[in-house]
C-alpha cells in the first residue's frame, strides 16, 4: 500500500492512486503540517498554545485532533510523545517533503503540480498561527519556483530545448515579473532553434515590464537574441585556439578588465564545444560560469554553463570539476535564496570532493554562508570552522580570509563582539597579505557595524568610507550596498536620521543593480531601513517591515522574518510580538531571544 499526502494544493490524501478525505476540520491539517515543516518536534504545551487557546481544555482538544490525524491516516503509532513526532512509517510520502529533498534525478522527472500550501484553508482565531502559515506558504512557493527553474536547467544541459521551453513557460507564468525567468525562456526557445519565438518573447517580456512596472528589463534579455546569433558561426581553429582564448580571458579578468575576460571566455567555450573537447570544455565552463556569478554578470547565463560542465565532468569521471561546478551551482542558490536546492548541491559536492582540502574549504564555506543566512548559527560555525581547518591545510587564505568574515558576521548578528572582531580582523589583514582588493570591502565594512556597536563611531566612520570608496572603485554592487548600508546605521547612532535614511535608501538601489543580488544583503539593508525610519516616519518603516518580512519569508532567512515582526510590534502591531516569539521558536541567538523579552 502507498500513500502520498498533498499539503500542496487542497490538501488531501492518496492511498493506492485513490484520492480519500482527510483528517476533519481545517485545525487538524494545520496542526499535520506544522509537524511536517517543524525543524524539530514541538512539545504538547506549545502545540496547545499556538492552536487551541480558545478551548476550554487547550491540552484535551490537542489530544483530540492528534487521535483524528492518526485515524484519518490509519497510523496507530503517529504522532505520539512529548514533543510530538510524526513516525508516519514506511509506504507514507508527504509531497511537500518530497519536493524539499529531491535529487536532481527526481527533479528530472518529477511532475511538480504546484499549489498553495494548505489551499483555502485560514485560521483567523489563531493569530500567531497565521504568520507562520504565511511564512511558509512564501518559501514553499519558492521552493517550487526553484524546482522549475532547475528543471530548466538539467533540460538545457541535455540539450533539451523543447522540454526546457514547456517548463519555463511554466515557471513565467508562475512569477511573470523575475526577470531571470523572461531569460530562461528565452535560452529555451533558441536552444529549441526556434529564434522566432525568442524574439517574440523578448518583446512580450519589454512590453509586460513597461506596462506594469514602468521599466525596461535589463540589456542582458535583448543581448541573448545577438549572442544565439553569433554562437551559429562556429569558429576557425581547434582546441589550442580555445585554450588561448581561456587563458586570454583569465588574464583580463585577473587585470579588473571583467566584461572582455567574460567575453573571451564565452569565445573559448563556443570553439572548445565546436572541437568536441569535453575536458578543455569542463574547464572553460567552470572559468566562465565562476566569473559570471562572482561579477553578477549573469546567474542564468551561469547556471546553464555550470549545469553543462557539471555533466561533462561526470562523463569524464573528473569528481573535482564536478565537485567545483556543483558548489558553484549552489553559491548562485544561495545567493538567491533556493536554500533546499543549494543543500541538495552542496550535498553532492562534498561527496565528489571527498579527500580533496581545497575544493572542501570552498564547500563549507558555501555551506557555512547559507546556514548563516538561514539563521542556523551554531551549524554555520561548524561548517565555517570546518572551512577554515580544510584551508590552513592548503595555505589557502583566500577562502580562510573569506571563512573568517562569515564567522565574524555570525558572531556580530549573534552579539559575540569580541569574536567578530577577531575574525573580521584576520580577514582584513588576509586580504591585504595576498592583494586581494576586491574582497577588502566586506571585512572592513562589518568591521564597521561592530566598532558602531561597540561605540567607537570614529572608527567606524573610517573604516565605512574606506570601504565604501573601494566598493565604488570595484563597481562591486554588493559592497557598496553593505557600506552604504553602515554609513546610514552611523548617521542614525549620532542622530541624524535624514541623512541616515539617505544613505540606506541609496545602499537598497546599490545592491539592486544587479539583476540577481544577494538577498540576504538586501535584508539587511531593508532591516536597517524599517528600524530607521521608525523615528519620525511610521509610514515608511511599516512599508520597509513588510517588504522585508515578504523577502525573508519567501528565501527562509529566519531572523530578518523575526526582525520584521519586531519592527511591527515598535510600530504598534498588537499581535506582532507573538508572531515574533513563534517564529523565533528554532533560532539560536542569545541576542534576538534578548531583543523578543
Amino acid at each position: 500500500m502507498s500513500e502520498l499526502i498533498r499539503l500542496l494544493g487542497p490538501p488531501h490524501i492518496e492511498r493506492d492512486g485513490t484520492r480519500l478525505p482527510g483528517p476533519r476540520g481545517a485545525k487538524a491539517w494545520a496542526l499535520f503540517a506544522y509537524l511536517v515543516l517543524r525543524r524539530e518536534a514541538p512539545g504538547r504545551r506549545h502545540l496547545a498554545e499556538l492552536f487551541f487557546t480558545e478551548a476550554e481544555d487547550p491540552l484535551a482538544a490537542l489530544r483530540w485532533n492528534l487521535s483524528e490525524l492518526r485515524r484519518a491516516f490509519a497510523r496507530p503509532d503517529a504522532f505520539r510523545g512529548d514533543p510530538v513526532e510524526l513516525r508516519l512509517g514506511g509506504g507514507v510520502e508527504v509531497d511537500v517533503l518530497r519536493l524539499l529533498s529531491a535529487t536532481p534525478e527526481d527533479l528530472a522527472a518529477m511532475v511538480i503540480t504546484g499549489g498553495e500550501l494548505l489551499e483555502a484553508i485560514s485560521l483567523d482565531s489563531n493569530p500567531a498561527f497565521e504568520p507562520w502559515l504565511l511564512a511558509e506558504r512564501r518559501r514553499l512557493a519558492t521552493v517550487v519556483e526553484a524546482a522549475l527553474r532547475e528543471q530548466v536547467l538539467l533540460r538545457l544541459a541535455a540539450d533539451d530545448g523543447i522540454e526546457a521551453s514547456r517548463t519555463a513557460a511554466r515557471l513565467v507564468a508562475a512569477n511573470p515579473f523575475e526577470e531571470g525567468h523572461h531569460e530562461l525562456l528565452v535560452r529555451s526557445f533558441l536552444a529549441a532553434g526556434d529564434r522566432d519565438a525568442a524574439a517574440g518573447h523578448v518583446q512580450a517580456c519589454t512590453d509586460l515590464f513597461r506596462r506594469e512596472l514602468g521599466v525596461e528589463p535589463s540589456r542582458r534579455l535583448r543581448d541573448l537574441l545577438g549572442a544565439g546569433a553569433v554562437g551559429a558561426a562556429l569558429p576557425v581553429g581547434g582546441s589550442a585556439t580555445a585554450r588561448a582564448q581561456m587563458e586570454a580571458g583569465e588574464a583580463a579578468l585577473a587585470a579588473g578588465a571583467t566584461q572582455a575576460g567574460i567575453d573571451l571566455l564565452r569565445g573559448a567555450a563556443r570553439q572548445a564545444a565546436a572541437v568536441g573537447d569535453d575536458a578543455l570544455s569542463v574547464r572553460v565552463g567552470l572559468a566562465l560560469g565562476g566569473a559570471l556569478v562572482h561579477t553578477m554578470r549573469g546567474h542564468e547565463e551561469a547556471a546553464t554553463v555550470l549545469h553543462k560542465a557539471a555533466d561533462a565532468a561526470c562523463r569524464l569521471g573528473d569528481r573535482v570539476m564536478a565537485a567545483t561546478a556543483y558548489r558553484e551551482i549552489a553559491f548562485i542558490d544561495v545567493q538567491a535564496c533556493r536554500r533546499q536546492r543549494a543543500r541538495v548541491w552542496l550535498d553532492r559536492a562534498e561527496a565528489a570532493a571527498e579527500g580533496w582540502h581545497d575544493e572542501l574549504a570552498s564547500i563549507h564555506g558555501v555551506r557555512g554562508m547559507e546556514l548563516s543566512d538561514a539563521a542556523d548559527y551554531p551549524e554555520a560555525i561548524t561548517r565555517l570552522e570546518q572551512s577554515l581547518d580544510h584551508a590552513r591545510r592548503i595555505q589557502g587564505q583566500r577562502q580562510a580570509a573569506l571563512s573568517d568574515s562569515l564567522l565574524g558576521r555570525v558572531y556580530l548578528l549573534t552579539g559575540r563582539y569580541a569574536e567578530a572582531r577577531a575574525h573580521l580582523e584576520r580577514a582584513a589583514q588576509a586580504a591585504e597579505r595576498v592583494r586581494w582588493l576586491a574582497f577588502r570591502p566586506w571585512p572592513e565594512a562589518l568591521l564597521a557595524e561592530v566598532d558602531i556597536e561597540e561605540a567607537r563611531l570614529d572608527a567606524a566612520r573610517d573604516r565605512l568610507e574606506h570601504a565604501f570608496a573601494m566598493a565604488c572603485q570595484l563597481g562591486d554592487p554588493c559592497w557598496e550596498g553593505v557600506a552604504a548600508r553602515g554609513l546610514g546605521v552611523l548617521e542614525a547612532r549620532r542622530g541624524d536620521h535624514d541623512l541616515a535614511l539617505t544613505w540606506l535608501v541609496d545602499a537598497r538601489h546599490r545592491c539592486l543593480r544587479p539583476a540577481s543580488p544577494y538577498q540576504w544583503v538586501h535584508g539587511w539593508i531593508l532591516d536597517g531601513l524599517a528600524d530607521v525610519a521608525r523615528v519620525g516616519n511610521a509610514l515608511q518603516a511599516a512599508d520597509w517591515a513588510r517588504a522585508l518580512e515578504s523577502l525573508a519569508t519567501r528565501g527562509a532567512m529566519r531572523e530578518f522574518a523575526v526582525r520584521a515582526c519586531l519592527h511591527r510590534h515598535g510600530l504598534g502591531d498588537s499581535q506582532a510580538m507573538r508572531a515574533a516569539r513563534v517564529l523565533a521558536a528554532d533560532i539560536d541567538n542569545p541576542q534576538l531571544r534578548q531583543r523578543i523579552h
